[in-house]
């Protein structure tokens, strides 16, 4: 992709914001990047195999994420893996997209769809 604006890009799909949250400071092997998600979305997000290589494959086109070639303990590594890192382009998408859902989200609250952070609602809870 030859844009520099990650607003151009947005939308994300919940599959790709996913792998870019779950790389997000770590570089991690496919794998991991699924059990990143599941763990983090407490079981709610689960990538098979297709969607995540599929999104990966694109992810690396766009210039979001990069192949790594270090390995964290490289005898104790299978060679096969392929390790991911988010671009410095793509932490700029995920941050926007992050802002984006922030907005609705916002939006969502003056609708009364989702309780106000720190109001105690009529029906009971936060």
């Amino acid at each position: 992709m030859s844009t520099s604006d990650p607003e151009a890009l947005l939308p994300l799909s919940p599959a790709v914001f996913h792998i870019l949250l779950a790389l997000v400071g770590e570089e991690r092997h496919g794998y991991g990047i699924m059990q990143e998600t599941t763990l983090s979305s407490d079981g709610k997000v689960k990538l098979g195999p297709g969607t995540l290589y599929r999104s990966i494959r694109r992810l690396l086109v766009d210039g979001l994420i990069e192949e790594s070639d270090a390995r964290p303990v490289p005898e104790l590594d299978d060679e096969r893996r392929h390790y991911y890192r988010l671009t410095p382009f793509g932490l700029r998408v995920a941050r926007a997209e992050a802002q984006r859902l922030s907005e609705l989200v916002r939006i969502a609250q003056s609708r009364q769809l989702l309780p106000q952070p720190g109001v105690v609602s009529l029906e009971g809870g936060l």
